[in-house]
């Protein structure tokens, strides 16, 4: 009898695990095919996202702007919040369980823009159509005629977004429709004389698309007479969102634990501390450029770093090599990275190109990765020669930021081991929705990237030289954080602004006013640094205290880049730690 009272229980509780398991199936199957059609609607809705995500079946199409286009968006995002909330995430497998957060938190933060933050009303920003064009011309994804042809097709739309503009922009802040005006005068050069390049290479494709061509430089050269004579005028806003849409698009931006004072606290001490350092690392080399510096002068902690980061800058290169500089650099970490077995290098090429000339003039360098959707597609580390039209003077001044030491600081960000290799790790990535893929985390990206800075430096590369130009990058990213925040919520001015930056960040006045005027037209990205910095640091020194040290870092780092680009908490969870 109780053999038998045991088989029946055995039983039972095989068909509980087998229902159990039916169950979560089931529950999987639901969110991924939710998932799906979600992706699906969404770059139906938003062809341009399509088109940078590497999807071009919308490739002739521009986003609607119209209040009735928002509303529809609108509407997608309440339908799929419902039926995400019918899953249950307890019962779903640990990849989806993941994505399933990420999707919420995505259509919660996007239901926030709409209803909260209201951009369409006061951004002028929203409407600038030019990167669309530039999408389709940038990357060899198909050929030059058929991109031609999707270009033409969406310089016919162009009209009615700005139209929509017209319609939706009520009293944007002045500084959103004064960098309005500069970017309208952008696109009216991209779509009148940039767009000529392609056409020559292409003469066939011209009775198609000079028509297109000529009403949009119309539209566009209207659009930014309104801009000036009517919207400027009324330009009455508030560029500031104040505590409450600030506390709540952070949390959005970011899906971290960090509350909005413990970022603040962890950045006031990470400056005061970084300061310590920048002093440390420059004291040897001022002895060495000032040998017969008295006690006094070694004191003077401003002093010597001031006079080091001048001295190094001495050492900087040229329109004429800066192009081979950073294909050096490039070898040179990739050996470097290779031979400490810090990581494991990717497969996929990148490929060194020199910037276009019509986004140059803000940084020497970045990263261009394909979008996730795109087949076959190459990644761009973009080397930037100063425009043409800058002065000898200008020219000098920006080559004394991004010096030798600095060029290779930010190979290691962009490059290697920094955007270029987590991004290759993350497409390596597979899951069963394509809900990770897409809504990657900014914050996890760029703090990868600058954790890879204080990585190499660490372990040695570049010397202190070096050393001393990742520190300050540091500096920047912990003011970053902290301008963020006090402009927004704290009402600190242009003039307090540009004394953090400069005395307590050694940033050049010209850096410095271009950074006051990004934290003015836009809110919570400057965060993502030195908030993705310090999460990725939290996750090293959780995994140092488990496995009582660090023995390989490769290992460490192959499995904190092995789960795609989500939020370093889901990282974290997903590490065991």
């Amino acid at each position: 009898m109780l053999g038998r009272l045991a088989g029946w229980l055995s039983a039972a509780a095989g068909t509980v695990a087998a229902l159990a398991a039916a169950g979560a199936a089931a529950q999987d199957a639901r969110f991924e095919a939710l998932a799906e059609q979600y992706v699906e609607e969404l770059l139906d809705m938003n062809p341009e996202l399509a088109t940078a995500l590497g999807d071009h079946r919308y490739d002739d199409r521009l986003d609607d702007y119209t209040l009735e286009g928002v509303g529809r968006n609108l509407e997608r995002e309440r339908r799929f919040r419902d039926r995400l909330a019918g899953i249950d995430v307890e019962r779903l497998g640990d990849a989806n369980a993941i994505d399933y957060r990420i999707l919420a938190s995505q259509i919660e933060s996007s239901i926030f823009a709409i209803e909260e933050l209201r951009e369409h009303e006061w951004d002028p920003l929203r409407y600038n159509v030019g990167g669309a064009v530039y999408a389709l011309l940038a990357r060899d994804f198909a050929p030059l005629e058929e991109r031609l042809e999707n270009v033409a097709a969406r310089l016919r739309s162009l009209p009615a977004a700005l139209d929509a503009a017209k319609a939706n922009l009520g009293n944007p802040p002045r500084i959103h429709t004064e960098t309005a005006i500069l970017q309208n005068g952008g696109t009216i050069a991209l779509v009148r004389d940039e767009l000529e390049g392609f056409l020559e290479q292409a003469p066939d494709m011209r009775p198609l698309v000079e028509p297109a061509q000529r009403a949009a430089v119309e539209a566009l050269e209207a659009y930014g007479e309104w801009l000036e004579r009517d919207l400027l005028p009324r330009s009455d806003g508030d560029f500031r969102l104040g505590e409450r849409r600030f506390r709540a698009k952070l949390a959005h931006t970011l899906d971290s634990d960090l509350s909005m004072e413990e970022i603040l606290s962890r950045a006031e001490q990470s400056l005061a501390d970084t300061q310590d350092e920048l002093y440390r690392t420059a004291l040897p080399l001022y002895r060495r450029f000032v040998p017969d510096a008295s006690a006094e002068q070694t004191l003077d902690r401003r002093l010597v770093i001031r006079t080091v980061l001048d001295e190094l800058a001495k050492e900087r290169p040229a329109d004429a090599t800066i192009v081979e500089q950073a294909r050096a650099d490039l070898e040179e970490t990739t050996r470097f990275v290779r031979e400490r077995r810090l990581v494991s290098l990717p497969d996929e090429p990148v490929e060194i190109i020199v910037m276009p000339e019509f986004q140059r003039g803000v940084s020497v360098a970045y990263c261009d990765p394909p979008g996730p959707l795109e087949e076959n597609g190459e990644t761009f580390y973009a080397i930037s020669p100063t425009p043409e039209d800058w002065t000898e003077e200008r020219t000098e001044s920006f080559y004394r930021e991004y010096n030798d030491f600095m060029l290779k600081n930010l190979t290691v960000h962009e490059a290697m081991p920094g955007h270029y290799l987590q991004i290759a790790h993350s497409n390596a990535f597979e899951a069963p929705t394509k809900v990770r893929a897409i809504f990657w985390s900014g914050t996890f990206v760029e703090g990868w990237a600058h954790y890879a800075e204080e990585l190499m430096t660490e372990h040695g590369y570049g010397g202190p030289e070096v050393r001393i130009q990742q520190l300050k990058m540091k500096l920047r990213a912990i003011i970053n954080a902290i301008l963020d925040q006090k402009i927004h919520t704290a009402g600190m001015t242009e003039q307090e602004a540009m004394r953090l930056m400069m005395e307590e960040g050694f940033q050049e006045e010209g850096e410095a006013a271009a950074k006051w005027r990004r934290a003015a037209l836009t809110s919570t990205q400057l965060s993502t640094y030195f908030v993705g910095f310090s999460e990725v640091m939290d996750i090293r020194r959780a995994y140092a205290s488990k496995h009582g040290g660090i023995e390989d870092f490769r290992e460490l780092h192959d499995r904190m880049l092995a789960f795609g680009s989500p939020p370093a908490k889901y990282v974290k969870a997903a590490m065991g730690l």
